[in-house]
């Protein structure tokens, strides 16, 4: 689970974050709400990644539109200024596998 700081023009940094799907059924509904749980509330603006397609990870069916299946590496793209806290809540609901049973 890479963590990775990058330079976006005058802007200044983000994090991109990738993480990995480790839960048996992959991000359904569920798992997707639990993420909006996180990023919605954010002051920071976040996106996912996922085969070369990127969403607004604060709408769930955006980020269940991107239909990402057990074991699926994705990416996280976070600027602002709550954005090490949203990546690290981020972390821990993947390690915990969504509260699901992991693959």
């Amino acid at each position: 689970m890479a963590l990775t700081l990058t330079w976006i023009s005058s802007e200044g940094l983000m994090i991109t974050k990738l993480l990995t799907v480790s839960n048996k059924l992959g991000i359904h509904a569920r798992p997707a709400g639990m993420i909006v749980d996180i990023t919605g509330q954010a002051k920071s603006d976040v996106s996912i990644v996922f085969d070369g397609s990127k969403a607004n990870a604060k709408s769930i069916l955006n980020v269940m539109m991107l239909a990402i299946p057990a074991g699926s590496e994705v990416k996280f793209e976070i600027d602002g200024e709550d954005e090490e806290i949203v990546v690290q809540q981020l972390e821990k609901l993947f390690d915990d596998h969504f509260n699901e049973e992991p693959c």
